[in-house]
């Protein structure tokens, strides 16, 4: 046999998705002593590439390769094939008899005299290979079969039906559906499929790792699992397009290899025929009675005949039920529009439209293409058009219409007011900061007082704050343009509702008191009445320790209604409302829905919201190992779509788990990361979280007196800021650090202002630490037995885990601090068994030490090193040790590279470690244990 102990497994890999065809093509071989194989497939499919993979497989077990590949330009040139695949015997001509040798001698331009007879030719090199295979096996393989001469066409058929019992195999490769002058009836084939859609996206990641999610999902559907197409793709767009930072064109542009197999094909058709392909590929219904009537509109003597060509050649097809044509693969369509010139193109969108009369929304788009001079009735119909279909959640082709619409614009006011239109979705809905940018710009030079518009100014905040710009710059823009619009304060202009919506984000964001009264007085000016939302909002999300219970029971209605919701951008709002008074566990599913709809090239913003609210919900429910995945998915959302002023989401919510986990090296550095990005801007919101994070960090450490000064740097002792949203969330951190440093007083302070607030009352989590704190500053042994029991005692307190173990340990070292050694332990035990649960090292350890000092005999650690790892733990622990990267990792275990990061989150407590540095020194004391 041929490929006996063949190694192919390494062309598989280099090849993705194609393992089970080579596979299959090489058990067609093995199971012969000899014979053929004809490989066919659409063009840019990869036969080249599996020839390739088999040709390589081959050699390394020592099967001699014969290869030759069909030229066009030689396609008139007798033998010219043949002489590609033979010359490496040239030396072993003379060992045939005297007929056969002056025969291929002649055959192959090695010597002059008259044609040789085709039979003899035949005859002489199935000699001259048999003799060949004497020193070993031979496989034949010959690529492009159609353009392989007509000669040495012949002989190849005779070789392939005479290889039987022989150490000789022929293994060619055809385009699927191209006449050749090779004869391949019955011998033995195999139709290269194209790439399966996981497969299609592996090579994608492999190659384009840093492609936004949009784009990569556009460019999958319209490859179809085409390799070439998948690779080429991508290559014709630019850097900003690849990184959705501008809009994709409609069609999608072709590389030259790509023009070259699909441009080419479209060109060898009759005119009558690419005519009817290009209406086909504008209209894009496959409706055949609108491609017959374009037709006749386009050219009078056109005809549904004249797609017979195109259907010979296999571009297109007819499906019998419904009657309609389908392209074979969307690059065809491409092709079609490339193919054209713009004159054809402008007079197929004309005909379309004169038969579209009753779909408005598709003839105001042929209208669009077809005009070529301003005109404002076309320009209204597309505008009204993008409205509709930015309403079914269409951002890409709502966007291409209204610029469009602009183009179309006689005057400067319209054409500014439908680009400043434009530039707002596309920076809200799919992250296109860099075209928002250039709409904005365009519509500054169409009409210089535009500015102050709503559209304008929603548009321009988005860029403000994904850039250097400040958030102050960002909060006059935006108030001067509400105070100054002409909306009338109507509360159904969606222009208004989302630029206050947008303020009541920057109002949050500034942490400042005095940057809400603009929102409040705009916000009681709506008329009829101002959306419930805003103002809700604007209690829970803004000042949450002020937030009374009529306001958390209107909350709980928002929320119950917001549980069936489609519009992505009020699930996120809702989400917002809910953040603070840890209602997002009710927005989980519709959060979940919007993660899976960014994953599908949903709106980039509301992707990285829902991404945040799934990340709190998840920290604070214990679930740290997704959060951790989830914030990676975030931080590598924010980078590819440029949404900037997003990426301390990630990093806060990154940053409490690896605090909470002990790994404070990375909690500390994602914190001043935060602060560094956040101050100059003046993002103080940003800069809480950060300290949140650092004193987390640093209470993890025992450095209780560096995490007071975080802490209040947030909320002074004794008081909750106006205002300062998170200063409800850090109250427990700065009593337990006051408390440990003697500064009783503060800590008894605090928790007075606290009983002046609703904290206690938005959740049973803030209940719960509430109850805690008042146990803390306790005036005596029975007080604070009485309310640490109370604390422990909030319902629902089981499902905030680590928080509950919190508490359990702050009981747990009261009583141990107060001479109650057995009573002690069960508290501290149970908070012990949470701590280990979360891989929270820092907090276990310190259970430890009180246990210890309780009179509890417990072994270092969780016992011996590494004993919890499991299987696959063990296997990222080793690689991650040997120095590869995750992404490395992930590719080596078909994993994401979140998944990895997220394992090594749990492996470096069980190691008793806190980085990657100290994995190798780890599994080796482990090793030796």
């Amino acid at each position: 046999m041929v490929f006996t102990d063949a190694p192919h497994v390494g062309a598989a890999d280099r090849l993705v998705g194609r393992k089970r065809d080579l596979d299959h093509i090489l058990e067609v071989f093995e199971r012969d002593a000899g014979g053929a194989l004809l490989l066919s497939g659409d063009p840019g499919v990869g036969k080249s590439a599996v020839l390739d993979a088999v040709t390589a497989a081959a050699a390394r077990s020592g099967t001699r390769v014969l290869r030759a590949a069909g030229v066009e330009f030689e396609a008139d040139i007798g033998y010219s094939a043949l002489n590609q695949i033979l010359l490496p015997l040239h030396s072993a001509l003379d060992r045939l008899a005297a007929p056969g040798r002056e025969a291929m001698s002649v055959a192959l331009g090695f010597g002059a005299g008259a044609p040789p007879k085709r039979l003899v030719v035949c005859n002489a090199t199935l000699a001259l290979l048999r003799l060949a295979a004497e020193d070993g096996p031979v496989l034949l393989v010959v690529d492009d079969l159609p353009w392989v001469d007509r000669a040495s066409a012949a002989v190849f058929g005779f070789l392939a039906r005479r290889l039987s019992g022989d150490r000789i195999r022929f293994l060619a490769a055809s385009r699927t559906g191209v006449d050749s002058f090779f004869d391949g009836s019955g011998l033995p084939a195999y139709e290269l499929p194209a790439l399966d859609r996981d497969s299609a996206a592996r090579l994608v990641d492999l190659r384009f790792p840093d492609l936004a999610q949009p784009v990569r999902q556009r460019l999958l559907d319209a490859a179809q699992g085409n390799p070439l197409a998948l690779l080429e793709l991508p290559d014709a767009l630019r850097a900003d397009q690849r990184r959705a930072r501008e809009v994709l064109p409609t069609v999608l542009p072709l590389g030259e290899r790509l023009q070259s197999l699909f441009v080419s094909r479209v060109h060898s058709l009759p005119a009558a025929t690419r005519t009817l392909l290009l209406l086909a590929t504008l209209d894009g219904t496959g409706d055949l009675g609108v491609l017959s009537a374009a037709a006749r509109e386009a050219d009078g003597e056109a005809d549904l005949r004249d797609l017979d060509p195109a259907e010979r050649d296999r571009l297109v097809r007819v499906e019998e039920s419904p009657r309609r044509l389908v392209f074979r693969h969307p690059l065809i369509m491409s092709a079609a529009v490339q193919a054209a010139t713009s004159s054809a193109r402008r007079e197929a969108h004309r005909a379309l439209a004169r038969v579209l009369t009753d779909k408005p929304e598709q003839r105001a788009w042929h209208l669009g293409e077809a005009t070529l001079q301003p005109d404002e009735d076309v320009a209204l119909l597309l505008e009204r058009t993008a409205r509709r279909i930015l309403e079914r959640g269409d951002a890409i082709a709502a966007i291409a219409a209204l610029t469009r619409a602009a183009d179309l614009s006689p005057r400067g006011t319209d054409r500014a007011r439908r680009l400043s239109e434009a530039a707002y979705v596309g920076a809200e809905s799919i992250g296109a900061l860099r075209s928002a940018s250039e709409l904005l710009a365009d519509a500054r030079r169409a009409d210089p007082g535009h500015d102050r518009s709503l559209t304008s100014a929603n548009a321009a905040v988005q860029l403000v704050l994904n850039s250097d710009g400040d958030l102050a710059t960002a909060h006059r823009l935006l108030v001067g343009a509400i105070e100054e619009g002409d909306h009338g304060y109507d509360a159904e202009d969606p222009a208004l509702v989302d630029a206050l919506h947008f303020l009541l984000l920057l109002c949050n964001y500034g942490a400042s008191e005095e940057l809400w009264a603009p929102y409040y007085r705009a916000v009681a000016r709506l008329r009829p009445a101002p959306p419930p939302l805003l103002l809700i909002a604007a209690r829970t999300w803004g000042d949450p320790a002020r937030a009374d219970v009529a306001t958390l029971q209107e909350l709980d209605r928002i929320i119950d209604g917001a549980l069936r919701e489609t519009d992505p951008a009020r699930v996120v709002r809702v989400g917002t409302a809910a953040l603070y008074p840890d209602r997002l566990a009710a927005v989980r599913e519709a959060a979940w829905r919007l993660v899976r709809q960014g994953r599908e090239g949903g709106p980039v913003r509301r992707h990285i919201g829902a991404l945040l609210h799934l990340c709190l919900d998840g920290y604070h429910r214990g679930r740290w190992t997704e959060v951790l995945e989830l914030s990676e998915e975030g931080l590598t959302l924010c980078s590819n779509s440029g949404y900037t002023v997003c990426t301390w989401f990630s990093q806060y919510t990154k940053g409490m788990v690896t605090a909470s986990r002990g790994d404070t090296e990375t909690a500390h550095a994602l914190a001043d990361a935060m602060i560094n990005w956040a101050s100059p801007r003046g993002i103080r919101e940003a800069v809480h979280c950060a300290q949140h994070v650092h004193a987390l960090a640093y209470i993890a450490d025992g450095n209780f007196d560096a995490a007071y000064g975080r802490v209040t740097s947030i909320s002074p002792a004794g008081s909750f800021p106006p205002y300062v949203a998170h200063a409800s969330w850090v109250f427990f951190e700065l009593v337990e650090a006051a408390v440990r440093t003697d500064r009783r007083a503060e800590a008894v302070a605090h928790v007075r202002a606290l009983r002046e607030t609703n904290v206690a009352g938005l959740s049973p989590r803030l209940a719960l630490l509430a109850g805690c704190a008042e146990a803390l500053v306790a005036d005596d042994d029975a007080e604070a037995g009485r309310l640490f029991a109370k604390a422990l005692a909030t319902p629902g307190a089981e499902r905030w885990p680590f928080e509950l173990a919190r508490v359990r340990l702050a009981q747990g070292e009261w009583l141990r601090r107060s001479r109650a050694l057995s009573e002690s332990k069960v508290p501290l035990e149970s908070a012990l068994r949470t701590f280990q649960q979360l891989d929270s090292s820092a907090w276990a350890e310190r259970a430890r030490k009180e246990l210890r000092a309780a009179g509890r005999v417990l072994p270092d650690g969780d016992g011996r090193p590494g004993a919890g790892l499991t299987p696959q733990e063990r296997e990222i622990a080793e690689l991650a040790a040997s120095g590869l990267t995750n992404k490395q990792i992930a590719e080596r275990l078909f994993i994401s590279h979140r998944t990895v990061g997220a394992h090594l989150y749990q492996i470096y407590p069980k190691l008793g470690i806190a980085s990657r540095i100290a994995l190798r020194d780890a599994l080796r004391r482990e090793g030796s244990d």
